[in-house]
């Protein structure tokens, strides 16, 4: 079993820059694929973007496609997301997961751990 606890979320203005960390534990976290979830206040959690496990093949939710980026140091058992051009519609809690399956499922939200989650607040 994995362990994940996210850090790096904060208050920016809208245009900003903000990265999120995913550190894990208990496990490599080269077993897994990894993704990246939000959860506005109202709102469902949804999905915003994955990494496949060794290669890094990445997929993204089209609500953040050119202004996220996901990435991956397995060597530091970390997964980041730099988020750019943040927009006030990106305000929500940004969770980290991991999962059992492909990077592929990971987008239809088929996770097996998730962090605890970081708030990321956009402002006008």
């Amino acid at each position: 079993q994995v362990q994940l606890v996210e850090s790096g979320g904060g208050l920016v203005q809208a245009g900003g820059s903000l990265r999120l960390s995913c550190a894990a534990s208990g496990r490599t976290l080269s077993s897994y694929p990894m993704g990246w979830f939000r959860q506005a206040p109202g709102k469902e959690r949804e999905f915003v973007a994955a990494i496949s496990r060794i290669v890094g093949t990445t997929y993204y939710a089209d609500s953040v496609k050119g202004r996220f980026t996901i990435s991956r140091d397995n060597a530091k058992n970390t997964v980041y997301l730099q988020m750019n051009s943040l927009k006030l519609e990106d305000t929500a809690v940004y969770y980290c997961a991991a999962s059992n399956r492909i990077a592929s499922r990971v987008a239809r939200g088929e996770v097996d751990y998730w962090g605890q989650g970081t708030q990321v607040t956009v402002s006008s």
